[in-house]
């Protein structure tokens, strides 16, 4: 372990502990420095997570690793850098080298991280999902791999019991390779979600919640591990702006609430 690596370790170790705790873990996705330090300043938070969605979007670039691996390294590093508080990286499928990718990110102060399945083969992705772990542990820290499944994502004309028993399956396996936690995105039921804590675990199953999903709450009562937003704080952000740019532009004032940035 560097020197460099090794400070990061404190915060590795946090980021595992929130995800182990008995409540709830919501992490507001970010996409650069400002954003982090807005979020870190909001009471209750206690970690950062990046959306790959919302980084590309902001350098102009479609989603699904079309931002080249170095300016994403370094976007997540300046975010890294702008926090106090620990930080997971959305690093979509891992750049076609899930371990080094992990390994360069650590590098840039992250201590976690999603990694997508695809929905490739399930020896693919598990040996995906094992050399993350590897690289990690290699670096000496406590690094969280929320390994997620884009079963429901890609499963919308499927049998729904057939979709469930494949993210179930998959997850389960990540989990045996020494995930932390499972990432099942999708616009998911209470009836799904029962389901799925049912099959992979108490604590292991994280979500993202989209408009219509259900509340914090009720995920806690179900026993799901972590929540986060995805590309969606973003766009609340940039619908904020659209909105003001409308009415500045039919002559009306900038919002009273208006908040000065540090």
């Amino acid at each position: 372990m560097t020197e460099s690596v090794a400070s990061l370790a404190p915060k590795a170790t946090e980021l595992l502990r929130l995800h182990q705790a008995p409540e709830i873990l919501q992490v507001i996705n970010v996409w650069d420095a400002v954003s982090a330090k807005v979020v870190t300043d909001v009471p209750g938070t206690a970690a950062l997570a990046t959306a790959s969605h919302s980084i590309a979007a902001s350098q102009g670039y479609p989603d699904g690793e079309n931002i080249p691996l170095e300016e994403m390294i370094d976007a997540v590093r300046r975010i890294a850098a702008a926090t106090t508080l620990p930080v997971s990286a959305d690093l979509e499928a891992g750049y076609g080298n899930p371990g080094e990718t992990v390994r360069q990110a650590i590098g840039a102060g992250i201590v976690g991280s999603n990694i997508e399945d695809q929905m490739r083969p399930l020896g693919d992705a598990v040996a995906q999902m094992s050399s993350v772990v590897r690289a990690a542990e290699a670096e000496g820290i406590d690094f969280v791999l929320n390994a997620r499944t884009d079963a429901f994502l890609k499963g919308k004309d499927r049998d729904p019991a057939a979709v469930l028993a494949d993210a179930i399956e998959r997850c389960r396996a990540f989990l045996d390779v020494g995930a932390t936690t499972v990432f099942v995105p999708g616009l998911l039921d209470e009836a799904t979600v029962a389901a799925l804590v049912d099959g992979i675990g108490w604590n292991k199953v994280s979500v993202i919640n989209v408009p219509g999903s259900l509340a914090p709450v009720k995920l806690q009562e179900l026993g799901v591990a972590r929540i986060s937003y995805g590309p969606w704080t973003q766009r609340v952000a940039l619908t904020a702006l659209a909105d003001a740019t409308g009415e500045l532009l039919a002559g009306g004032a900038l919002p009273d609430n208006t908040r000065p940035l540090n």
